[in-house]
């Protein structure tokens, strides 16, 4: 993000360490706090604060660029729930024109996301009950009616879920105008709860488990032969081959079928189709590390394919830019991003970062907490680099130094070109001494033509440097699509920038 320009004087704050900090702009802000929200409680922000900031920041920026940002986290950035939120709370505060349904209608990208909408509606209009769903804005209305028609009778009956607000009850209040006679056919199969049952995972090992066996040799040899009869019949989508490649082991499938797994997990295309966020990756593998099973390793393998697969399309760099890349490991960053979730913003930090060096042909790696140790690893293996880590987190402590990034540089008179922190931004000195900016000044006289990018992990609010000026840049997000921001800043575009070029 490319924000030198002279009249820009950005507001002082402290952070959470009470250390200097620099407010963000409102769209800056409202980016970040999108980017990198999972909705659930952070080191040093509750989930119910971070909901009523989001509120906040929505209220101070254009309702044109929240609608667009919307859409922006669900397309790009493969974001679920946030882009839902923005739409309800735009819509409790805009009116009269189409900006809010042609929104809704563009971030409604799965069936159930219909009723998640609704669910949350009721929730942030603290409604409950019958009347629950009373009074329903029409810009809302409007574009989930639109959305009702991109879905198949397989995708409705997927996500027919027993839930607060049922597909049913969805179809009810909005009302969609069928575009065909088919699709009123199958609109009214939802009214009459006639959806043919799916043919997914959890249905068919839901009807194994029901069978009563003789001994539990027989019910094995049962699970066994339906996993190998998904595996076989093509409809074991990627994020459930993901989630169940444990069960599969423990299964005991055959090896055919599970060489079709590991060849569809690591498969170039599949990967490119399946959207996964990286640290979905690093979750199956850390799961699978725990299992002594003899094949597992060739799965391990598969994974490793599949992110370097997902890496292929970052743009990197020669070995004629010298880059430092370093992982804040502090105590902050080790915190759950969702309440289902054991993956922590820690996790998203190294993953992220080891995804950057494999694509990097100059690069320096290590962490910072109390102390900056620099880590040497291949640049393969992803995966395992990001285990490596956090198997020696410890190593630094758990303070969140990293401007001695900045001062080792200085020390050494070394010049580099890219300097990238994966970071919660709460950085802080507990040494009490020299403040990052002055270091980062004084380190633009050794190296003029540097640049400080803060991969901003967790979407605070504010951030150690003024990113308004001296080549210091922030990036927010959990996605790869970071790095398409990042490649939009070496062009000297922004992430603002690429939102706002989105047609509504």
């Amino acid at each position: 993000m490319k924000f030198n320009f002279k009249a820009a004087k950005a507001k002082e704050t402290v952070n959470y360490e009470k250390e200097k900090a620099f407010v963000l702009t409102p769209q800056l802000e409202l980016y970040t706090a999108v980017a990198t929200t999972g909705l659930s409680d952070q080191f040093y922000e509750k989930a119910e604060a971070k909901l009523q900031r989001l509120r906040e920041l929505i209220a101070k920026n254009d309702a044109a660029f929240v609608a667009k940002l919307a859409v922006y986290a669900r397309e790009k950035m493969y974001l679920r729930s946030v882009p839902l939120v923005l739409a309800v709370e735009l819509a409790k505060q805009k009116t009269g024109d189409s900006l809010v349904s042609k929104m809704v209608e563009r971030i409604v990208q799965r069936a159930d996301e219909i009723t998640e909408l609704l669910a949350y509606y009721a929730l942030a209009n603290e409604r409950k009950d019958v009347k629950k769903l009373n009074k329903l804005s029409k810009q809302l209305q409007k574009g989930l009616a639109e959305a009702f028609n991109k879905f198949d009778e397989y995708q409705y009956a997927k996500y027919n879920r027993d839930a607060a607000v049922k597909l049913k009850d969805a179809l009810f209040l909005v009302h969609p105008k069928a575009k065909d006679d088919a699709q009123q056919t199958l609109f009214d199969k939802i009214a009459k709860d006639e959806l043919q049952a799916p043919y997914t995972w959890e249905v068919e090992l839901s009807l194994v488990g029901q069978q009563k066996f003789e001994s539990d040799e027989q019910k094995k040899n049962a699970f066994r032969a339906k996993w190998e009869e998904l595996i076989n019949s093509n409809k074991l989508g990627y994020m459930a081959t993901m989630r169940n490649l444990r069960n599969i082991l423990e299964a005991g499938v055959s090896k055919e079928a599970l060489n079709k797994v590991c060849a569809y997990i690591s498969n170039e295309n599949a990967v490119a189709k399946s959207k996964q966020l990286p640290f979905r990756f690093l979750s199956a593998y850390r799961e699978l590390k725990l299992l002594e099973n003899g094949r597992t390793g060739k799965v391990l393998d598969a994974l490793e394919d599949a992110v370097l697969h997902s890496a292929a399309n970052i743009a990197g760099y020669d070995e004629n830019t010298k880059v430092v890349i370093a992982a804040d490991v502090s105590g902050s960053m080790q915190r759950a991003i969702s309440a289902k979730s054991k993956v922590q913003n820690f996790d998203i930090g190294l993953m992220t970062a080891m995804l950057l060096q494999n694509r990097c042909g100059n690069v320096i790696t290590g962490m910072f907490g109390d102390t900056w140790k620099k880590i040497t690893v291949p640049k393969k293996n992803i995966l395992a680099n990001v285990m490596e880590f956090h198997r020696r987190e410890g190593e630094v402590g758990y303070s969140t130094n990293g401007y001695l990034v900045i001062e080792d540089l200085l020390k050494q008179k070394k010049a580099a070109d890219k300097i990238m922190l994966f970071t919660d931004c709460q950085l802080w000195n507990s040494k009490g001494n020299e403040h990052i900016t002055e270091l980062w000044k004084r380190y633009k006289k050794i190296a003029p033509a540097a640049k400080l990018y803060l991969f901003d992990l967790a979407g605070y609010g504010n951030t150690p440097l003024n990113v308004q000026r001296d080549d210091v840049f922030l990036i927010a997000g959990w996605s790869d699509k970071v790095f398409d921001v990042l490649n939009a800043v070496e062009e000297g575009s922004n992430a603002v920038k690429m939102i706002e070029a989105i047609t509504l």
